[in-house]
Parts: C-alpha cells; structure tokens; sequence
C-alpha cells in the first residue's frame, strides 16, 4: 500500500491536494511503475511541482524516459487484455507453426508498437491506422513479410491496409479466437468493449453456445458464418448478435493465429457485413475506416482507461467531466499521446485525495 499523510486541519473525509512529494510518487508509477528518480524527489521536496510548467516538463521527461515503457507493458496489456493470450492454445494438428515462443513474440510486438508511440509522442489514433508495427524474423515470417532477418525487433512499414493497426496484431486476433476456429462473437465483442467501451449485454440464461450448433450439412462442414446465421436465428440472440457479428465478421479473413486466409473449410469466406448504423464492412481496412468516422468514441474510452489506470480504480460517472475535457485538450493538441498523459496528471482526481482513504493506484503497487 502507498499510504499518503493528510495536511493537518483537515477533517475527516474532507478532499485535499496531496503533497509536491505523494504527488511525485503518483505520476513516477503511473508513468514508470517505479518509486520517483533523484530529480523527481529532489522538485517535490522543493515544492516546485505545484508550479505548472515545472509539471509539464517532469511528465515530458518522464514520458521520454526508457522507463516509460510500462505504460506498454503494465497499461497497454491491461487494456488490451493481452494477458488472455496465455489462455489460448491453437490446435496444433491445424496450426502447427504455432508455439509458445511465438505468443510471447506477438505480445511483444504490441507492446513495443505502444511503446513506440509513448516515446515518439505519436496520435492515439495511430492505434488504429498505422501501417507500421515491430518485428523480427519470426514474427514477420508469421505475416508473409520477407526482407526481416534476425531475433531483434525493428519496425517494419507495409502496405496492406488490411493489417494496420492494433486490430491487425496476431496477438489480438489470437486472444479473441478459440483454439479450433476463428469467433466473430468475441473478436465483435472485443472491439465494442476494449476498443470503444460499449460491451454489449450478457447473453440471457439458457441460451446455446455456437459449439452446439450443428457443424456440417449437406456432407460438408459449415463456416463459422453459416453456423453463426444459424445460431442468431433465435430472436433473442439476434438483438445482440446484430450489433457483434459483423464486427467480427469484418475480421474473418484472419484466421485463429492473425494469418491472413480467403477460405475455410473449402469454402470462400464471406465476410460482408452492416454495423448498427447501415455502414457496410467488408474487410479489416473498412472496419478501421468506420472505426475512424467516430474518433471522439475511440479517444474516450482510451481516456477512461488511462484514467482508471492512474487512479487505480474505476471512472465513475463524476470523472465524466474530467474525462470529456481531457479529449477536448488532446484534439486541439492532435490528439497526442502526451497530451492524454498530461490531462491525466493534471486532473483533480490525480492530485487530490479525501482525508481517511488510502491513496488512488495502492492496489497497483
């Protein structure tokens, strides 16, 4: 626990900006993980954190700092749930290329591309955009790209539209699958909750998981298309089902690994699709071209979870102001990643404490 002293003559319960040096303890973790450095100690106990631009520099050579990358490992993989990747195992008879050392290759991936928009202090829209991402051999090889040779990690541009951003990482595509087959459901899940923050409902008791729906007809296997239509077909699972599938569905073409496939069981994938709104989707690059028609949805819910990441509790409904004035800043900054950081730090919620509670972020230590 991180326990922080209240300022006498202050009542029980009362709310209380936190100290130049508890304060510098807050943004060393959130931003490093790690207790404040000798220059961070030495302006807190100065005092000189209270002043404003003082604070902006200290974030802005926090932020440039190496250590800076456990807002990649610790942030970035709790938002992303990137930890579920250990609990996928790919059949081994279809995906025999598939092990272990790979997995931790393809998290790795993501967490070096979040991190390298930490350090270049890049658009968080480039989350969603970039045609770009870290590789080495293996992992390139796992996408079809040649030219990459060697263990070490180095960026690597491509053309596909179709494989940028978070949502073209193997590491997303294989921890939103299961291990025999691709699922539109969780991938569609996935991105309204972890990527736009709109989880749909909870399936009603008593309903049949898409397993219990029949896998062949007419002497062939189904796609998971075919059997999704099948299973949506009862009213009660179409007014979810609506909303997710072709989401997931946009995402098919990637197969249980994040490799890129035209076919399943022999047959041509079809992968077309309408969002709530009648945008049609057919393919990962249009799924990300709608995604970007509603920037401020995805800008938001990144703030919600930066935010809940630095206080260590969830946002609640009267963090909603703060949260809708950090997106405005940052989309008059460019949405830089900076700026998020920043607004995160600057907050009342960050810098302030109640009298009696145990400081925000303990339970993250």
């Amino acid at each position: 626990f991180r326990m922080e002293e209240a300022p006498s003559g202050v009542d029980l319960g009362e709310n209380y900006r936190i100290s130049d040096p508890d304060l510098a303890t807050r943004m060393s973790y959130f931003i490093w993980g790690l207790p404040p450095d000798e220059e961070l100690r030495s302006i807190a106990t100065e005092g000189r954190l209270s002043n404003e631009e003082e604070l902006e520099r200290q974030v802005a050579r926090m932020l440039e700092d190496p250590r800076s990358e456990a807002l990649a490992t610790r942030f970035a993989a709790q938002w992303l749930r990137l930890d579920d990747l250990d609990k996928v195992h790919p059949d081994r008879l279809l995906y025999p290329d598939f092990h272990q050392r790979l997995a931790d290759e393809l998290r790795r991936e993501t967490e070096l591309f979040f991190s390298n928009l930490v350090h270049q202090d890049g658009s968080v829209l480039d989350l969603f955009t970039a045609d770009y991402s870290f590789m080495n051999e293996r992992v390139a090889r796992h996408y079809g790209i040649d030219g990459v040779i060697g263990e070490d990690f180095r960026r690597v541009e491509y053309a596909d539209e179709n494989r940028r951003g978070l949502l073209g990482h193997a590491s997303i595509l294989t921890l939103t699958s299961v291990a025999g087959r691709t699922s539109p459901v969780l991938r569609g899940k996935y991105v309204m909750e972890v990527i736009m923050g709109t989880p749909p409902p909870p399936p009603p008791p008593g309903i049949p998981t898409l397993e219990e729906t029949e896998g062949a007809a007419d002497g062939r296997m189904l796609t998971t298309r075919e059997r999704m239509e099948q299973h949506s077909r009862n009213p009660t699972c179409n007014a979810c089902h609506s909303f997710m599938d072709p989401i997931g569905l946009a995402l098919d073409n990637y197969d249980v690994t994040g490799r890129w496939r035209i076919r399943e069981n022999g047959m041509a994938l079809d992968t077309r699709g309408e969002l709530y709104d009648g945008t049609p989707v057919t393919s990962p690059g249009s799924l990300n071209d709608a995604l970007m028609e509603r920037p401020t949805v995805l800008v938001r819910n990144f703030t919600q979870n930066l935010m809940a990441y630095a206080l260590g509790r969830r946002v609640e409904h009267y963090d909603q102001p703060t949260v809708r004035s950090i997106v405005r800043n940052a989309r008059d900054d460019d949405w830089r990643l900076s700026s998020f950081v920043m607004g995160v730090v600057n907050s009342d919620a960050f810098q302030q404490q109640r009298a009696g509670a145990l400081a925000d972020g303990a339970d993250r230590e």
